[in-house]
């Protein structure tokens, strides 16, 4: 908490903070909030997380508050599927004035719950084109780290789990090696898919071009995107849509970085892609479609020249801090 106190003191506004770990919709900490609407004379209250901490937009309404804006990320959708969370879900958006959505596929399928006063305002996470971008000082370092040299390489950064399509990519790629012999594969990223995706590398018989990072550096992640000559991360929804890829601003780091992105077909992971102009979209499950596409990319260097181009361009014209900054002022002062 010493190091949290000494960064909210070089902030131009005040800051509170509960000591705990994870913020819940408790009798403490809506206590707590109430008690700042009416000592602060607070009259927005933006929940960060609408499920579950707008559960507490009644209370903050009770305290004084004017306007409650409630962000969503898309798990959001699988509480609209059970039916004690679906009733929680119903309370917080009726409490709510202002709703926002990070993709057109997520407030499709969270509509059926709104209340018919929410304001609805898409509010992604945005992407620094100044981190982000190709280049990077590290890249060297790091294509020698995984003895990459000049082979093509497809690199796929995320949380290791089923959903993402690591395995997919690990399954395609001795078809990928047959048809690009010197391709490389490059799995980064941590989570309790990793012991599979292991023994799955360990299976194939293309092991010796798939590599398996594990967890990287916070400051090595632009770097480690911007390695790959494609992105891809073949995406596929789960459990009856309860699992589900809410956007993927994954592929659009990628894009920020110049890269080419195959993305799967899961939720939202399609709005980030212009289809044939700064990537392809693949079914999460068709191997056949993305080896394909993979094998395309890797044997045109100018394909894959232009993609990146227009990517970082898409990127920049709508996906950048300043402009979602005016959507968040928006969503903020609405009325």
């Amino acid at each position: 908490m010493q190091v949290a106190k000494e960064y909210d003191a070089t902030l131009p506004y005040k800051v509170v903070r509960v000591d705990t770990t994870m913020l819940l919709p408790t009798a403490n900490v809506r206590r707590r909030m109430q008690e700042l609407i009416k000592t602060e004379h607070i009259d927005t209250v933006w929940f960060g997380a609408a499920a579950p901490l707008g559960l507490m937009a009644k209370a903050a309404k009770e305290a004084g508050a004017k306007r409650v804006v409630a962000t969503t990320h898309g798990h959001e959708i699988g509480w609209g599927k059970i039916p004690g969370a679906r009733w929680a879900l119903r309370t917080i958006f009726k409490h709510s004035d202002v709703v926002t959505y990070i993709s057109n596929y997520t407030l499709e399928r969270l509509r059926p719950h709104l209340a018919s006063h929410n304001q609805l305002v898409q509010l992604p996470s945005g992407i620094d084109p100044a981190r982000f971008e190709p280049g990077n000082e590290l890249t060297p370092m790091l294509r020698q780290r995984y003895r990459l040299g000049q082979n093509p390489t497809v690199v796929c950064i995320s949380r290791l789990v089923p959903r993402k399509g690591q395995d997919t990519l690990i399954k395609v790629w001795p078809r990928v090696v047959a048809a690009v012999p010197q391709a490389r594969l490059v799995i980064v990223g941590k989570g309790p898919y990793a012991q599979d995706l292991a023994k799955a590398r360990q299976r194939s018989s293309a092991c010796q071009a798939i590599t398996l990072t594990g967890q990287i550096p916070y400051e090595e992640l632009s770097a480690h995107v911007d390695m790959a000559d494609v992105f891809a991360m073949p995406c596929r929804t789960r459990w009856g849509g309860l699992d589900v890829e809410g956007l993927g601003i994954v592929y659009l780091e990628a894009s920020a970085c110049s890269k080419p992105v195959i993305a799967g077909d899961s939720g939202g992971a399609p709005e980030t892609v212009i289809e044939g102009e700064t990537g392809y979209v693949v079914g999460g499950r068709d191997e056949d479609a993305l080896t394909n596409r993979i094998v395309e990319l890797l044997n045109s260097p100018q394909l894959r020249e232009r993609m990146g181009a227009a990517g970082r361009r898409y990127m920049q014209q709508q996906w950048t801090w300043p402009h979602l900054v005016e959507r968040l002022e928006q969503a903020l002062t609405l009325s």
